[in-house]
């Protein structure tokens, strides 16, 4: 860990939570055929980065200062990176063809194989439940719209 850098994105990372949360204040409030609004979940997203942000300040700030190099001795991951950067953007790609379960699955499986998750049964029964989960509670409960199954699958 570089707690210089950490604390540089730390605040990188508050100045974009803010943003999210004052532009997420101009979506209007109410969608049509839904209890939950559109400016809901990126105002989420603001708070929570916001308070990720303000953690990972602290911890920068507090500890002693490093005497190593710039990485802490740990060489940096490019290519873990560049895997997970791809696959969010085909998943940002892919999200409302695809559907919200399948990609949702897909990348979660993904990510936790590329951070070094050993068992695939785990990880599919994880990524399974969240996907499932989350399009569960979000639509039918709260009554929100999500990208449900392709029609091509016939569902």
């Amino acid at each position: 860990m570089n707690k210089v850098f950490d604390r540089y994105s730390s605040v990188c990372f508050a100045l974009v939570g803010a943003l999210f949360v004052i532009e997420s204040r101009n979506i209007s409030t109410s969608a049509y055929g839904s209890e939950v609004g559109p400016n809901m979940f990126p105002m989420g997203l603001g708070i929570i980065l916001i308070i990720l942000s303000l953690r990972l300040f602290w911890e920068s700030t507090r500890g002693k200062a490093e005497g190593s190099a710039a990485t802490g001795g740990k060489s940096l991951q490019y290519k873990r990176f560049l895997t997970i950067f791809a696959a969010t953007l085909l998943y940002v790609y892919l999200l409302e063809l695809v559907g919200y379960v399948i990609m949702t699955f897909l990348f979660l499986f993904v990510s936790f194989k590329v951070m070094g998750s050993k068992s695939y049964f785990k990880t599919t029964l994880v990524s399974f439940a969240f996907s499932v989960g989350v399009y569960y509670v979000y639509v039918h409960l709260l009554q929100g719209t999500l990208p449900g199954f392709p029609v091509w699958l016939g569902f």
